[in-house]
């Protein structure tokens, strides 16, 4: 008797289905990938026995689960961790967005007049007052403040930003300055050199092509040696002189005097940078500030108000979820309480001792497992291209399986519920306590006990 061909030997869709069972997916989707899996088998023109097969779909299944966006574990000390979904919100601001995703609202509603109203309107009235500026507003991401900015102000003939060599940076995910700024239309005018860009050389750059001064502070990189640049107010002072738009990336978005906390250097807040004279800043919703992802734009009240008349601005605009999160930030600062209710705030003022005693207690929880468990120091890090230098005392948790690899514990840490981030130096997987929630230990404490009994 002949063996079974190879593709008569792939089941049928059905009894796949039938034997997974629950897969913890929607059916249609369980369906295209039990599909995709059986296809694929055919090219290979393997042959496999039944369970095989349902191994690779399951395995399949379990990987399509993992893409789903879900809550998990920072355990690795950078804060604003821009593929972890960088600033978490705090208790205040998460039962604000529940309560508003749950009904309906007056995001374009005037409650007073019963007309049409102007969205942001609140929101932008706080943030001016926290940038000390004319007036504000808020598109989807920094990037898009930017490329808004360079819209409106280098139209043909005017159409050159002048800008430095030194802040052609590479912002995250591979984006350019020089790409955002050629896809607005705009044309480069760069001046100085990498390391060395002085006064002078904005002054010889300027023209009757000149749409725009355009400052990007380098909050993802540092440069040190033979170094220098004009100070923002010498820039401004020039700017006012040949009446040309001056803008300003700060990028991070800082609202407290960073230098104040242990570890960190100085990172310019909008306030003191419009004192200096610059027209417009610009800056992330989600990185110091702690606040959902978007761009905010402060300055003068004159030319805020063109922005938001651009036909692109409807474009770029954020939804109430945005506006809400956003608002409720600004409250937080604005009433003196963000240090406690603004998590990354709270994470930079948590001191290494309340870290080490946390650690000492997942390290006795775990005692009994077959593991190796070191309460180490650790550095943590702000992350998103915000103070490179910086870095602050912490504490880890460092395990070390007595049977298995290292890496093994780290790929199941990964696939839990949570899902546990960490990473892996000399041997051991480690575990910075300072981007774990303290409300999150026990979840913590339970994940990793399910791993290491695995």
């Amino acid at each position: 008797m002949k063996p079974a061909a190879p593709l008569r030997s792939i089941p049928a869709v059905e009894k796949v289905l039938q034997a997974l069972g629950d897969a913890g997916l929607p059916r249609p989707l369980t369906v295209d990938i039990v599909r995709r899996e059986l296809a694929t088998l055919r090219k290979e023109r393997g042959s496999l026995e039944f369970q095989e097969v349902l191994a690779r779909v399951r395995q399949a299944v379990q990987t399509v689960l993992l893409t789903r966006i879900q809550p998990l574990i920072n355990g690795t000390g950078i804060l604003v961790h821009t593929n972890l979904g960088r600033a978490p919100f705090g208790d205040v601001t998460v039962r604000v967005l529940a309560d508003l995703a749950a009904s309906y609202n007056n995001l374009e509603f005037d409650l007073t007049t019963g007309e049409r109203g102007h969205r942001a309107e609140y929101v932008e009235r706080c943030l001016s007052l926290l940038c000390g500026a004319e007036a504000a507003t808020v598109v989807n991401n920094c990037a898009a403040a930017l490329l808004l900015s360079l819209r409106h102000f280098t139209k043909p003939p005017r159409n050159e930003v002048v800008i430095s060599r030194g802040e052609l940076v590479q912002i995250g995910g591979g984006f350019r300055i020089p790409e955002i700024l050629e896809t607005s239309g705009a044309r480069l005018r760069e001046v100085g050199t990498t390391n060395k860009t002085s006064l002078q050389d904005y002054a010889k750059a300027i023209g009757k092509e000149t749409g725009l001064i355009l400052k990007v502070h380098r909050s993802n990189f540092f440069m040190s040696g033979f170094v220098d640049s004009p100070a923002t107010d010498e820039i401004a002072a020039l700017a006012r002189r040949k009446r040309i738009p001056f803008i300003e990336d700060l990028g991070s978005g800082a609202m407290i005097a960073t230098e104040k906390v242990a570890g960190l250097e100085h990172e310019p807040t909008p306030a003191e940078t419009l004192k200096r004279g610059v027209d417009l800043v610009c800056f992330s919703g989600d990185k110091l500030l702690g606040g959902p992802q978007a761009g905010i734009i402060a300055g003068k009240a004159k030319i805020v108000a063109a922005l938001k008349r651009e036909p692109f601005f409807r474009a770029l605009r954020c939804d109430k979820l945005i506006l809400a999160a956003l608002q409720t930030t600004s409250e937080l600062y604005l009433s003196g309480e963000a240090e406690t209710g603004v998590p990354i705030l709270a994470m930079l003022r948590t001191t290494p001792e309340n870290l080490r005693e946390r650690a000492k207690r997942v390290a006795v929880a775990l005692a009994e497992l077959p593991v190796q468990i070191t309460v180490g120091a650790g550095k943590g890090q702000i992350g998103g291209g915000t103070l490179p230098r910086s870095s602050f005392p912490s504490v880890t948790v460092e395990l070390q399986p007595r049977s298995g690899r290292v890496e093994e514990l780290a790929m199941r840490l990964r696939a839990g519920s949570p899902p546990v981030i960490g990473c892996i130096a000399h041997g051991r997987f480690k575990l910075d306590l300072r981007t774990v929630l303290a409300s999150q230990d026990e979840a913590l404490i339970q994940a990793l006990r399910n791993s290491l009994k695995s």
